[in-house]
């Protein structure tokens, strides 16, 4: 495990990540809405540890 509970990712997408009682994130499930797109590429750049990543999925329709 890459993390080390900084707590960064959360910070910059509260909206999409939470800390457990350990500082560890919990993501959302599923796509990241459109308009958070630029939110969490900021947090994967940003993370100290780069433990977190984006990737591009096909989505059923």
């Amino acid at each position: 495990m890459t993390c080390d509970g900084r707590g960064l990712c959360a910070e910059l997408l509260p909206e999409l990540i939470r800390l457990d009682d350990w500082g560890y994130p919990i993501l959302t499930p599923g796509p990241i809405p459109e308009h958070l797109i630029p939110l969490a590429q900021r947090a994967v750049e940003d993370c100290p540890v780069l433990a977190i990543a984006m990737r591009r999925t096909q989505h059923k329709k």
